[in-house]
């Protein structure tokens, strides 16, 4: 599917993007390994969540939708799932792959998972390593490296484990695991990452201590907890750039949740001078929450590095569109990670944003945008990664004529109703 996207004459509205990707797959899953039964309200209903649901269904949960499809009532087994009769697909989730590599190495059966092509090309060694050493058997292509993974479980022990990189999957995938281990498992983080699985592992009974970057994770049993998972603050960022960077824009994005290990958008947006105005702040479920107003603005460039670059790993490509506005440079280092996403995200973001007339130049481990303020009209792909469909179409929301954008249903791996919520900011269609 090619869409046209096409600056407006003025951004504005109110949009309430889709429940927030990383709280979704985890309220799955972690319901699933609990007794009892769950509420989850605001369900993310994007692909890759979808393919965790399926996931779990195969392992033994149920799940019931009470009235939308983003309201479930989830029905767990406890800590002793199902064998599942056949291959766990998780489709092009990354999330749901890693993750779940750990929550069936504590079961005493055998799992295979795999995923689309672009999963299977995707690193899966940073899992297997210290799953196996927990005592995990695993086996996949590559020297156990990639998919499909067949992962019998099951006698695990804990263990302390410095990760290389810092990455919530990993993490998560590793306390997963741990739960059902023989003994207490220690994480040393080398930075913060987002903090998600932590708190609702307290929330369902779990004991975590942190010591600055270190998590101690107590093996537990599970007790089924409602969640109401706010808007996913990666969705909102599209809309957030889009209407920094447009002439005429005044945008409200409701009910996004502002956990301090998601901020980093937000931080790197004020770093520019973006006028972001935090409104209506509450917490729901745990998780801090509040409606974004942001409006039109003269964005400066910066450095984005360091400590900053997991907390918005996912938005730098659309962080990369903001800094084409700037009145001076923005150099991005430290995302090297970007080069294992979907695609090689950080290739793929400077190729269309050239295409489109930027001055970027790609360096290992980010890139150097020059701004100046304008971009022009050309055909751009997304290479079916749903994060740079959506860069692209925040991109022609403030460019110099048409920006067709190639394998548009991409968006819908995360967020399904994208094109509908663009077409109620310019006032295209209603919301």
């Amino acid at each position: 599917m090619e869409r046209v996207v096409r600056r407006p004459a003025k951004l504005a509205g109110v949009v309430t993007p889709p429940g927030d990707k990383s709280i979704s797959h985890r309220s799955l899953m972690l319901n699933s390994m609990a007794a009892g039964e769950a509420h989850v309200s605001g369900l993310g209903r994007g692909e890759d969540v979808v393919s965790t649901m399926r996931c779990m269904e195969k392992l033994g949960a149920t799940f019931e939708e009470t009235g939308s499809p983003d309201s479930v009532r989830i029905r767990g087994l406890g800590p002793a799932l199902n064998e599942p009769e056949d291959i766990l697909d998780t489709g092009n989730s990354g999330t749901s792959m890693r993750l779940l590599g750990g929550l069936v190495a504590g079961q005493s059966f055998l799992t295979v998972l795999t995923g689309d092509a672009s999963l299977r090309s995707r690193p899966m060694g940073r899992i297997v390593q210290p799953l196996q050493t927990m005592g995990a058997r695993i086996s996949g292509r590559n020297g156990d490296t990639l998919a499909p993974l067949a992962i019998s479980g099951g006698d695990l022990k804990g263990i302390e484990y410095t990760m290389p990189v810092a990455s919530a999957q990993v993490k998560s995938a590793l306390l997963l695991a741990g739960l059902s281990a023989s003994a207490p498992t220690v994480l040393h983080q080398p930075a913060l990452s987002r903090d998600h699985t932590e708190r609702m592992l307290r929330a369902m009974g779990a004991t975590i201590e942190e010591d600055g970057l270190t998590l101690t994770l107590h093996p537990a049993s599970l007790h089924p907890v409602d969640v109401t998972v706010p808007s996913d603050i990666s969705s909102a960022a599209f809309w957030l750039v889009a209407a920094c960077c447009h002439p005429d824009a005044d945008v409200t994005v409701a009910g996004v949740g502002i956990n301090p290990s998601r901020t980093g958008i937000l931080e790197a947006l004020e770093a520019m001078g973006a006028d972001i105005t935090l409104e209506n702040q509450r917490e729901e479920g745990g998780e801090p929450v509040a409606d974004l107003h942001v409006r039109s603005c003269q964005l400066h460039g910066t450095e984005i590095g360091g400590d900053l670059i997991p907390r918005l790993i996912d938005e730098i490509p659309v962080l990369a569109v903001a800094a084409c506005f700037a009145d001076s440079p923005t150099i991005i280092r430290n995302a090297e990670e970007l080069r294992v996403k979907e695609s090689d995200r950080l290739a793929a973001t400077v190729h269309v944003l050239s295409r489109l007339g930027a001055r970027v130049e790609e360096q290992p481990d980010g890139m150097v945008v020059h701004g100046g303020g304008r971009l022009i009209g050309a055909t751009v792909s997304s290479q079916g990664d749903h994060r740079l469909a959506m860069a692209m179409a925040a991109a022609g929301l403030v460019s110099d004529g048409e920006v067709r954008v190639e394998q548009a249903e991409s968006a819908s791996v995360s967020y399904p109703s994208f094109w509908e919520h663009l077409d109620s900011l310019t006032g295209d269609a209603p919301l």
